[in-house]
């Protein structure tokens, strides 16, 4: 099993792999998520990842471009840092309290990070354009292990509705659906 400093290589990778894709007439185009734009999808990664995840283990925050001028160079500043935190045993085992309750932060990156780089992908490749195919594995783990915590999630505000798709739907409509998004 990949450790999550793999799992966030290899998801961050197929995110700036997206994010460097995007032309500049691109950046303005709506997204998914609803009143954002794809732009947007980018300072949402940027502006959260490293508060919940850099801080909460007493590391600065990254020194990165404002996401208005430069979307992918504030991206890699961002990813550059939790990686590196990721790769370093001492730091990704140090402990945070998060509302989930006590944990190291490599376990509060896969609990929360690793998922959400995964749908922002998928957000950002709809939103300009670009292939939207997710790893598979990691969205058959992602979906089989919150499919039964559906009613906390959708509590918690970080999920709209489920959207409807037919019973034979692939896994990866299935959980782009699961987040209140139309696959």
């Amino acid at each position: 099993m990949a450790t999550t400093a793999q799992r966030w290589r290899h998801l961050a990778g197929e995110f700036t792999r997206r994010v460097e894709s995007v032309t500049p007439d691109q950046w303005e185009r709506p997204a998914p998520c609803e009143g954002w734009i794809a732009r947007d999808v980018v300072r949402h990664m940027t502006d959260w990842m490293p508060t919940l995840f850099l801080t909460s283990v007493e590391l600065p925050l990254p020194v990165q471009p404002s996401v208005d001028l430069d979307p992918a160079g504030a991206w890699q500043a961002v990813d550059r840092d939790i990686q590196a935190a990721l790769d370093n045993t001492n730091t990704a085992q140090r402990m945070t309290n998060t509302r989930a309750g006590r944990m190291t932060l490599e376990q509060l990156v896969a609990m929360t990070g690793l998922m959400d780089v995964l749908i922002h992908t998928w957000d950002l490749a709809r939103a300009t354009g670009q292939d939207e195919t997710l790893d598979a594995a990691e969205v058959h783990a992602f979906l089989h292990g919150i499919e039964p915590w559906d009613a906390a999630l959708r509590s918690s505000g970080h999920y709209g509705p489920r959207t409807p798709v037919p019973p034979d739907a692939d896994e990866q409509t299935r959980l782009i659906a699961f987040t209140g998004r139309q696959p």
